[in-house]
């Protein structure tokens, strides 16, 4: 497969959240590879990303806009439109934590409705 990037990619393993609606949905991603151009993100299968998001990384502190160029089984690539800034890190921190701590909250409760716990 022909690479046609401007730039070289890092492989990496960020937690990310993409904002999937104009000030509202989010959803938990993994960060697969990245450059100053854009990423490999995965998400959930079942998502049906839009042609653009909003993808915060809290790890690296930026938040991108960011246009899907592709997309194949639950890959994306994503190209960076804008790096924004206007969220603290401070924040991006604690919002990651808390989605984390809800995820946890809803595999229990998940699994006690599923009778494994």
């Amino acid at each position: 497969m022909l690479d046609r990037r401007q730039s070289v990619r890092d492989k990496v393993l960020y937690g990310g959240v993409a904002e999937i609606n104009e000030r509202g949905s989010t959803m938990d991603c993994v960060v697969r590879n990245i450059s100053e151009r854009g990423a490999c993100v995965e998400l959930d299968q079942a998502a049906k990303p839009p042609q653009e998001m909003n993808l915060t990384i809290a790890r690296k502190g930026r938040s991108f806009l960011a246009k899907l160029i592709w997309r194949q089984a639950n890959k994306v690539g994503l190209a960076f439109r804008i790096m924004t800034s206007d969220r603290p890190v401070d924040d991006l921190d604690e919002r990651l934590r808390k989605s984390e701590i809800k995820k946890r909250q809803l595999q229990r409760r998940i699994n006690e409705l599923l009778g494994e716990g």
